[in-house]
């Protein structure tokens, strides 16, 4: 460890300590800061020498003592204490759940029967346009058909869905 460092920081730790209880406002986080701090410096003088390591201590205290702020504030946002079982029970989970996923089930065999009705070009244009994510322009291109076609095609189809699925939600 450079000797100007370790003297800098052993001058300087009450006074590094302090700055950083003023704002974090808890000694136990002020001494963990204060120690990141020493550590640092030490890798900074490995990658080049600080002309002013009194103050360099000191700039880099006074920033971890910020960044421990605003992580802090950051996580206060997701995080919270103290919930009561009930509050927990009732977070939604982020996956859906079995009911949800075997309506979806249904809507989709729904969608698939209802888009094999249709004549087999409008199938395409809308298997190349909604999950392929083709132009019109490209679709057309491919089939030989007109924009304007694929634009009726696929309105059409579409409707012809989106109709299926509505009567089946009536049900």
């Amino acid at each position: 460890m450079p000797p100007l460092l370790h003297d800098a920081f052993q001058l300087h730790r009450r006074s590094l300590t302090w700055s950083v209880m003023r704002i974090v406002r808890d000694p136990q986080i002020a001494e963990d800061l204060a120690q990141e701090t020493y550590v640092r410096a030490h890798k900074a003088i490995e990658a080049g020498p600080i002309e002013h390591v009194e103050a360099f201590l000191h700039q880099t205290a006074r920033n971890l003592a910020l960044d421990y702020l605003r992580r802090r504030k950051t996580r206060s946002r997701v995080e919270t204490d103290g919930l009561s079982d009930e509050a927990l029970e009732n977070i939604p989970a982020d996956t859906p759940s079995l009911e949800a996923e075997l309506i979806e089930r249904e809507r989709l065999r729904l969608f698939q029967a209802a888009l094999a009705t249709l004549p087999e070009r409008a199938q395409q244009v809308v298997v190349l346009s909604r999950m392929e994510e083709w132009t019109n322009a490209r679709i057309a291109q491919h089939l030989g058909v007109s924009e304007r076609t694929v634009f009726n095609d696929l309105k059409l189809a579409m409707a012809h869905c989106r109709d299926a699925l509505a009567r089946s939600d009536r049900r």
